[in-house]
């Protein structure tokens, strides 16, 4: 419960009960949680914990748990997450963000990230591609771009890009204006919009963007817009001064300097 809620100063909890269930080497845990300060209605908190005891059923997901509960998907980032990045090379404080070009939420939490890009700088800031193509049918596509404007221009480049396609979000409301707007963004980025499809257009580009897509279901990614913190899931347009709080208290757990 340090773990997962001791960023907040104000948070409180309580263990009620951990009850034997049927099941061998599975319990049920009631936790109460509330605040300090009293303004938040306390609320009735219940899970099972499972035999290895290092994850918790929570509904209809399995959640890491612990002492560190965040390190099993810290490695998996740190192995796989091979986007464009911000920041710094190293990997000791790495946030790593799944995104969809052309979800608004994400649209929107780009104001968090250049924040933490600037008050960060000893982060590594990665962006991965998480499109959702049943709701958004132009964010595969806009990956595909993003792919190759990174290939092609660097990470400097790929960051040109996004925030081009971000401010014309709207243009991905249709195929024609999703080509439109993805070949105006390649060349905000400083590349040839023509080569930039090009690339978008090849089984490697696609491959790409499957094992980003593949890397969110492997850490349990539940929505767009989702940070990763040193594998820690937190959503990107959460209240920035939340979101610092958090990056700050999970670097201190994980005896990263800042």
């Amino acid at each position: 419960m340090q773990a997962n809620l001791g960023f907040d100063a104000n948070a409180m909890w309580q263990v009620q009960a951990i009850e034997k269930t049927q099941i061998s080497g599975i319990s049920k845990v009631i936790v109460f949680v509330g605040d300090k300060t009293g303004k938040q209605q306390p609320y009735r908190f219940a899970f099972f914990t499972t035999p290895d005891e290092q994850h918790i059923i929570v509904g209809d997901r399995i959640i890491p748990f612990g002492e560190h509960p965040f390190a099993e998907y810290r490695t998996v980032m740190q192995q796989k997450a091979n986007g464009p990045y911000r920041g710094s090379a190293a990997k000791d404080l790495e946030i790593v963000e799944f995104a969809d070009f052309q979800c608004p939420h994400c649209k929107a939490a780009q104001a968090n990230m250049d924040k933490l890009v600037t008050d960060f700088p000893k982060a590594r800031i990665v962006f991965q591609n998480d499109p959702l193509p049943s709701i958004h049918p132009e964010s595969v596509k806009a990956a595909e771009y993003g792919v190759c404007v990174a290939k092609m221009g660097g990470s400097t480049a790929f960051f040109q890009y996004a925030a081009a396609v971000f401010e014309g979000q709207e243009g991905l409301s249709s195929a024609d204006g999703a080509t439109l707007t993805l070949n105006s963004s390649s060349s905000k980025a400083g590349l040839d919009p023509e080569k930039v499809a090009a690339c978008a257009s090849t089984p490697e580009t696609k491959a790409a963007v499957d094992a980003s897509m593949e890397l969110s279901k492997d850490v349990d990614v539940a929505q767009v817009p989702t940070l990763l913190v040193n594998g820690r899931a937190v959503p990107a347009n959460a209240p920035y001064e939340t979101l610092k709080e958090i990056i700050e208290f999970q670097a201190k757990q994980d005896g990263i300097a800042q």
